[in-house]
């Protein structure tokens, strides 16, 4: 849903599943135009009765190729959030020296009642980890979305993708294609004609 806000603006309740697509758009910050790759990653678990995390091999590609992380957990859940400690780690023992930019979201920010997750914690856990920390609402927030991802567009600026170089020199792992804005758009205007038709059939 965050993804899906920032690279469209809209907000998306239910959409298709998470596959783990790679969007491409160009964005103009402090002036200069960019180009940025966006790997909305499948869902990170940990393993049964353990602090280390379930990764599918598709996840690993995507930390190895990455320039910055964005960390997504959901105040309304625990367990969202007691994954990321652990997924840290694992990213560091795949780049133990780099210094890559990490933006700690915590999202869902409307729905304080039901909330699970201190910002204290956020903030405490997003300090260990060396990032920034951001509590945004995907559904109402359209510019705290924005603003968060845009921060850490600023951040990759001013490291200049310094660990790029040594990290993929002679390795030859393939990178994954980035599909056509087209796809997404398709996948937004079968949602909303879904809401549309379960509308009229209220």
């Amino acid at each position: 849903a965050l993804v899906v806000r920032f690279l469209t603006k809209r907000f998306i309740g239910d959409y298709e599943a998470n596959t783990g697509a790679l969007y491409s758009r160009k964005f103009t910050i402090d002036g200069e135009q960019i180009s940025l790759q966006v790997q909305d990653t499948p869902f990170v678990s940990l393993e049964d009765d353990a602090d280390t995390i379930c990764c599918q091999e598709q996840i690993n590609r995507s930390i190895y190729w990455a320039d910055g992380f964005v960390f997504v957990y959901s105040i309304t859940d625990y367990e969202s959030f007691r994954v990321l400690r652990p997924l840290h780690q694992h990213i560091r023992r795949i780049h133990p020296n780099a210094n890559i930019p990490l933006l700690l979201m915590a999202n869902k920010g409307d729905l304080l009642r039901a909330r699970q997750v201190s910002s204290k914690e956020g903030l405490q856990l997003a300090g260990e980890l060396g990032g920034t920390y951001c509590e945004v609402s995907a559904r109402e927030n359209r510019e705290g979305v924005h603003e968060a991802f845009q921060q850490l567009c600023q951040e990759l600026g001013r490291s200049g993708g310094s660990c790029v170089g040594e990290k993929r020199r002679g390795l030859h792992l393939v990178r994954p294609k980035s599909p056509n804005m087209q796809d997404l758009k398709r996948r937004l205007k079968q949602a909303l004609t879904s809401k549309g038709k379960s509308a009229t059939a209220l």
